[in-house]
């Protein structure tokens, strides 16, 4: 049985680490109030924006356009949003699990990897995988990103699709339902994929200035808001699970503490039995 100073020291370091883990999740779930109304308030603007895109592309005149052409896909880009520190359960583990799967079927295809990462999580994870190319790493965006912080990865997603450097680009984030519920996914956002029972024989449409012009700033303006909606959704669903586990590990310390409280009881009582029993053989020695 360990000694009570060292049980009592036990007690005191998990007491202190208790305090960190119950602070993290309160300051978490400030955060998350936040988060989620920012996500929830413009998710229904990012559905209807992601099936005008789809529609767009069943437009004659827009299969044209460099933002709409197909080609075989021998170069994939991923955009994927991780975070910056642990400590928020499977949050991270759930996107790279999702983009393992990517490099794995564009292996088996014998298309090349790209990977735009958000948060240094993701982009320690692709630094170790070969054969995969880290586009660029960018930091966490804080609890209020802004336009600005999106416009250099959309820049840099258009002016490789349209150079056909990638032939293909994907969003990977973490979609938020509840606070116990959140869900990885995988975002087609160029080529935007047709919609499934759209027939392709849409009559010619007039486009005012010129159908360049709209095509392009339009799709920027739909892709924009896959990405920025990415972002609010992830970081609703990073706060809900950080808040999750410092609460689990909080309820860890505590049945610790209760443990090592029990065993300190125990040692003491059975050390305070040991000097009873050791006076009491004195005495009878004296007395003998």
């Amino acid at each position: 049985m360990p000694s009570t100073i060292a049980l009592k020291r036990k007690i005191t370091s998990i007491k202190g680490t208790r305090q960190i883990t119950k602070a993290m999740q309160l300051v978490s779930a400030s955060k998350l109030r936040r988060a989620q109304e920012q996500a929830t308030r413009s998710r229904v603007y990012r559905d209807v924006a992601y099936d005008l895109l789809q529609r767009l592309n069943v437009i004659s005149e827009v299969e044209r356009q460099p933002l709409f052409k197909r080609r075989t896909v021998k170069n994939r880009l991923y955009v994927i949003i991780t975070s910056n520190t642990g400590l928020a359960g499977a949050y991270n583990a759930n996107i790279l699990k999702q983009l393992t799967v990517g490099f794995k079927e564009d292996q088996a295809s014998g298309a090349k990897s790209h990977v735009i990462a958000i948060g240094s999580k993701g982009a320690q994870f692709v630094r170790r995988v070969q054969s995969v190319e880290l586009t660029a790493a960018y930091p966490p965006f804080g609890d209020t990103p802004t336009a600005n912080d999106v416009r250099p990865i959309l820049n840099t997603v258009m002016d490789k699709f349209k150079s056909g450097d990638v032939d293909e680009v994907r969003v990977l984030f973490t979609a938020f339902k509840s606070t116990v519920s959140q869900e990885a996914k995988s975002l087609q956002l160029l080529p935007a994929p047709k919609i499934e029972g759209e027939s392709s024989n849409i009559p010619i449409t007039t486009f005012e200035p010129d159908i360049e012009t709209v095509i392009d700033q339009v799709t920027i303006r739909l892709v924009e808001a896959q990405v920025w909606q990415g972002l609010l959704e992830s970081l609703a669903s990073e706060h809900a699970m950080r808040m999750l586990a410092t609460k689990n590990a909080t309820e860890n310390a505590n049945d610790l503490i209760d443990d090592y409280t029990l065993e300190l009881n125990n040692a003491r009582q059975a050390d305070i039995t040991q000097q009873l029993a050791e006076i009491s053989g004195g005495a009878e020695a004296l007395n003998g």
